[in-house]
């Protein structure tokens, strides 16, 4: 049943949610991984650039044409390969910022998880509240209104409701020493 509540909570937190909170954020190091990031994909296209002309540069101070012809290819390859290496790597940057915003936003979700209070706990600190009212009255009934027998009844209830708690002892305890009082009282109408 808690489960379930928690799991409720979770999905209604998702719906509600929408995109990732605002966070504070260092300007300056945002600034600094824009750059860098700008820097490494102008990095790329100019190496990309310097192999094409470097080809091309060699195609035409090359005497053979099949020699030509075989940079060209090679070159194109290995263009190629660093275009495939390029893709990957931009790739594996989306993904590991994608893998940051859902780490982000589980922390968010644990944190707003462990700011409720346990529900256990909780149902536990009222049944236990409920069980010290129960015994306060039969307290009350027992030695302010002289009511013994509506005592040990309340007292009985409290011991069948809550039959593990500290309570329970009391009322125990409780109803022995009505009894002991009984006992005693009998045996002094007998004197």
């Amino acid at each position: 049943m808690t489960e379930d509540k928690i799991k409720n909570l979770l999905q209604k937190a998702d719906q509600t949610a929408g995109g990732p909170a605002p966070v504070s954020i260092d300007l300056s190091a945002f600034r600094r991984r824009a750059n860098r990031r700008h820097v490494a994909n102008l990095a790329v296209r100019i190496a990309a650039a310097a192999v094409v002309v470097t080809a091309l540069g060699t195609w035409s101070y090359t005497a053979k044409k099949t020699r030509d012809q075989q940079r060209i290819v090679a070159l194109e390859t290995q263009i190629k390969q660093l275009q495939t290496q390029t893709d990957a790597t931009l790739n594996l940057i989306r993904e590991v910022l994608e893998e940051d915003r859902k780490q982000r936003r589980l922390n968010e979700l644990q944190a707003q998880l462990a700011s409720y209070p346990d529900p256990l706990e909780e149902i536990q600190k009222q049944v236990d509240k409920t069980a010290f009212i129960l015994v306060y009255q039969a307290n009350r009934m027992y030695r302010e209104l002289d009511q013994k027998n509506s005592a040990i009844r309340a007292y009985n209830r409290v011991i069948e409701l809550f039959p593990q708690s500290r309570w329970a002892e009391v009322a125990r305890q409780r109803i022995s020493e009505i009894k002991n009082n009984q006992h005693n009282n009998s045996k002094g109408d007998l004197i």
